[in-house]
């Protein structure tokens, strides 16, 4: 049975190196690359980080209902295509969306039993931290990304696991964690003692379980909305 993971991340939150690594580690696990109707940036290849398309052959795929999801974020629109949960069905892989808290709202709808992650930055000075650091986008840029950012947090509650990504080797192995204790839940075989190491890594990030931790970063983020 395949299982879809969802990833969601306020931008500069490292969700793109906790994929990557995730997919070097992890056997087994599809990536869905979406289709965006922005211009390419920097070294970005189509087909590689996105499929680019222009807005008129985007909306055509809409009409067609060829998208699991789809969003418009600042004015560009962004997508899943069916084809890639058809593919991993197809070969038993399990599927994992990199998606924002719009996309994974459409995707939890169609399937509810998919397993959603958000990545949440340390501070929200951390995390301006790093939108400045990374030199990518200019003054008016950031801080539309930390307003939106500030927006996104607010919907943590609606995932079922909550990864802090304060340091990455650590983040990495709890992402780890997550895919392979759920893999192991849903297996139908008896739990191993690996099985059993690996769910409770998993379990320390489940939203039940970490609220008190995060309250911090939360609050990080609520008044720093204060200050602007």
């Amino acid at each position: 049975m395949t299982t879809v993971f969802i990833i969601s991340a306020p931008s500069g939150s490292g969700k793109s190196t906790l994929v990557d690594e995730l997919r070097r580690r992890v056997e087994g696990l599809d990536f869905s690359v979406s289709y965006t109707t922005r211009p390419p940036r920097g070294s970005e290849q189509n087909r590689k980080e996105y499929y680019f398309v222009p807005r008129p052959e985007f909306d055509a795929m809409v009409a067609r209902d060829e998208f699991l999801e789809y969003a418009d974020v600042f004015g560009n629109c962004y997508g899943t295509h069916r084809r890639f949960l058809e593919e991993a069905k197809r070969t038993g892989q399990d599927l994992l969306l990199d998606i924002d808290v719009q996309g994974a709202a459409q995707i939890q709808k169609k399937i509810p039993e998919a397993v959603s992650i958000f990545v949440l930055p340390p501070t929200h000075e951390q995390l301006e931290w790093r939108l400045r650091n990374r030199g990518t986008d200019d003054e008016k840029v950031i801080l539309r990304r930390l307003d939106t950012a500030r927006r996104e947090i607010e919907n943590y509650e609606k995932y079922d696991y909550i990864l802090v990504n304060d340091r990455l080797e650590e983040s990495v192995d709890v992402l780890r964690a997550i895919v392979l204790s759920e893999r192991a839940r849903r297996s139908g075989r008896g739990l191993t003692d690996e099985d059993q190491v690996e769910i409770a890594s998993a379990e320390r990030c489940r939203l039940s379980n970490i609220r008190d931790r995060i309250q911090p970063i939360l609050k990080s983020f609520r008044d720093a909305r204060g200050r602007n």
